[in-house]
């Protein structure tokens, strides 16, 4: 048996919650990262879904890869598939990624757009809004969009896109605090 490559877009690349033997930038082709997917545990409620990333057809998106140990695959599979596929709209996939200039095969998850919680592609504006008032068992939806836009600058990678939403987001904010004479 072989290691495993990950490929992680989103909270994996900043607490990926498995033992890995490696880790490098990777880009994965053919599919681009967006909040297309509602969060209603870790980032939302029921009441008030959330947004989290999904990978949809088109572009390139830029990530983390992990190398994880031959004898870990399948507790990281079985790991990754409890946190991924219990509560969001993925579906597990093996694709292929670069490493350095170096093709791999990595385990990721894909937004299944048949799915119920898959929202689509938002408007910035739709999407900024949802992200600002939502939170969850793991926090602030917000704080998914900052730690998504710091992990990839850490890794040398900027998203226009997402800094995008980011002033979007810090926008509405103000508009908010003005509102309410805080």
């Amino acid at each position: 048996m072989e290691d495993l490559w990950v490929f992680g877009y989103g909270s994996l690349m900043w607490r990926p919650g498995f033992a890995f033997i490696d880790t490098a930038p990777a880009v994965l082709r053919g599919y681009h990262r967006s909040f297309c997917v509602y969060s209603r545990y870790w980032r939302g409620t029921p009441a008030r879904p959330g947004l989290v990333l999904g990978l949809t057809p088109g572009g390139l998106c830029r990530g983390s890869a992990f190398r994880v140990a031959a004898a870990k695959r399948d507790e990281v599979v079985d790991y990754l598939n409890e946190r991924e596929l219990a509560a969001y709209a993925y579906i597990p996939q093996h694709l292929p990624v670069d490493i350095g200039g170096q093709a791999v095969t990595a385990y990721t998850f894909v937004a299944d757009m048949a799915h119920s919680h898959y929202a689509g592609d938002l408007p910035t504006d739709t999407a900024a809004r949802i992200i600002l008032e939502a939170e969850g068992k793991a926090g602030l939806n917000r704080d998914y969009l900052i730690n998504t836009i710091r992990e990839l600058e850490n890794r040398g990678f900027v998203e226009p896109a997402l800094h995008e939403l980011l002033r979007r987001v810090e926008m509405l904010t103000g508009e908010i605090e003005q509102g309410s004479g805080i």
